[in-house]
């Protein structure tokens, strides 16, 4: 008998999740074009947006990460009533910051410090897995005075270098979103100035960006210092509210009229 041998058909290929997300241009497929095209216009995200300018990031801005005005003006960088006059002023923040540093009140590199800061710490949270498709606006970028713009494959190599280290830090990350509650260890460890400072506002109602917001400090910083407090047994989040489920309506028994009969019948044979 003749075996006639044939060629198996080639294997699907496979899509490596891990490698998609953690490879160049894998955070967002959707940027790694835009920077292609050198685009210039808004991504916006579920979790915050970035400006492009000539497929470059030059802003970025996010709910959980404080703005560099905020920044600028909590530690002493710019005084806060200079900064709301000139934003009075001028009536937008590019505005305001281009009108400070041309009157003296902040020096270019103070202000291109404080903007790189913001600027990684928002596109962390921007750049967060979601739920939801990203939308790219064409047109003008935004651009707070005269800053150093960022690439797309360096601000991607940050993000994936911060995800790291958070989770060499600790690796759950719930206490970076959920409401954090204080615990007393047997042993309590010691801790930091930047420490104490955020456990001082652990309430149980503030999550760790909340606290960000409160010190005026980058918000990955805060989560640095959160899950370390965590990894310490000091902070842990707050557990979810017990459900209690109401009580099963009482079922009254209620005697079959048959068996009721039946039994009159038998009490009565049994007389006889």
């Amino acid at each position: 008998m003749t075996v006639i041998g044939t060629t198996p058909p080639p294997r699907l290929p496979v899509r490596d999740r891990s490698a998609a997300h953690e490879g160049a241009g894998g955070l967002s497929p959707m940027l790694t074009r835009l920077a292609a095209e050198r685009a210039t216009g808004v991504l916006v995200r579920e979790h915050g947006t970035l400006h492009l300018a000539d497929g470059e990031v030059v802003h970025a801005e996010s709910p959980y990460a404080p703005g560099f005005d905020v920044l600028l003006t909590t530690h002493g960088t710019l005084d806060a009533t200079t900064w709301q006059e000139a934003l009075t002023e001028t009536g937008s923040k590019p505005g305001a910051v281009r009108l400070v540093v041309d009157r003296g009140r902040l020096t270019a590199g103070a202000l291109e410090l404080c903007h790189l800061g913001a600027l990684f710490d928002a596109a962390y949270f921007a750049l967060a897995p979601s739920s939801t498709p990203g939308r790219f606006r064409y047109g003008d970028g935004h651009q707070p005075g005269t800053v150093r713009p960022v690439t797309v494959d360096v601000m991607e190599r940050e993000t994936l270098r911060r995800r790291e280290l958070l989770r060499r830090v600790w690796p759950d990350p719930l206490a970076d979103s959920a409401p954090l509650v204080r615990v007393a260890p047997a042993a309590a460890p010691a801790v930091t100035a930047r420490q104490t400072a955020v456990l001082t506002l652990v309430n149980g109602v503030r999550t760790a960006t909340d606290i960000a917001r409160e010190l005026g400090r980058q918000a990955f910083h805060t989560l640095v210092d959160v899950r370390r407090l965590a990894a310490a047994g000091l902070v842990a989040p707050q557990p979810p509210p017990v459900r209690v489920s109401p009580p099963a309506p009482a079922v009254l028994s209620v005697p079959d009229p048959d068996i009721t009969l039946l039994k009159r019948l038998r009490d009565a044979l049994e007389a006889l």
